[in-house]
């Protein structure tokens, strides 16, 4: 039987998992059942894996926002404006959705099949009869890799998206590095810091809680693996958006 059983599978039921699994990433230190491999492991694949499609993104994302801008503004790449729309625009709010929807396609899903896998070949039973609990060692351990590679991604994809776009101002007006670098800086703000490091955690953690369950929700049958990767994807999307805009709304609200 899995962990999470179809009868049980509504909003109460899953509140209930949502706090067990709290509990387990909190006492990190006491639970002997998290498992420092698996975290490593699910920071090298949805972190270190990752790297080449976020770069290819990031870079394309920083170049286009510049050659959008250069038709709206004037004497760009002069004045401060290319540094506001790269803060306003890709760290507050493309770097780290952008990441978040990336992690879901490789990572979400991944964590979802393995799961409901594991579910249909008895793997979850055989850890339980050894005395460890599925939820700290599979799913607090891949909650808690997840997390951290979604920030250090979504940091990775700000530096590039600032990157392309020093690059891609070049070729409309020559800009030196440090000039460019310096003027960024001086409109990059704390706050924008922070939102940037709240985003990706949050997002991080929607993406490995809403895959982890809907993996566990599996019965016996192979051909229900899918189906809930599917619900994993479009519940994760839904969610981040959700999420997305509260907290946009609350920096905007706060600021």
């Amino acid at each position: 039987m899995s962990v999470v059983q179809k009868e049980k599978s509504g909003p109460d039921f899953f509140f209930n998992y949502l706090i067990k699994v709290i509990r387990a990433v909190f006492v990190i230190r006491s639970n002997r059942d998290i498992s420092t491999a698996v975290i490593l492991k699910q920071i090298l694949f949805t972190g270190f894996e990752a790297l080449p499609i976020i770069s290819f993104i990031a870079l394309a994302v920083g170049g286009l926002i510049i050659l959008q801008g250069y038709n709206l503004l004037s004497n760009f790449g002069q004045g401060i404006w290319v540094h506001v729309i790269l803060v306003t625009v890709v760290i507050r709010e493309l770097s780290a959705i952008i990441t978040a929807l990336v992690v879901i396609a490789r990572s979400g899903t991944a964590i979802s099949t393995e799961l409901g896998n594991m579910v249909v070949n008895r793997e979850i039973d055989l850890l339980r009869s050894f005395g460890i609990s599925p939820l700290s060692y599979l799913v607090a351990s891949r909650i808690i890799g997840v997390m951290a590679a979604m920030i250090i991604l979504t940091l990775y994809f700000n530096i590039i998206a600032v990157l392309g776009g020093w690059l891609f101002s070049t070729i409309f007006n020559r800009i030196e590095f440090r000039a460019f670098i310096n003027d960024f800086m001086s409109v990059l703000h704390f706050s924008d810091i922070f939102v940037t490091l709240l985003k990706p955690l949050i997002f991080g953690f929607i993406i490995a809680i809403i895959s982890s369950f809907q993996g566990l929700q599996v019965q016996m049958a192979s051909t229900e693996v899918p189906q809930r990767t599917i619900r994993a994807v479009v519940q994760s999307i839904f969610v981040i958006i959700i999420a997305d805009v509260l907290i946009t709304m609350l920096f905007y609200y706060l600021s």
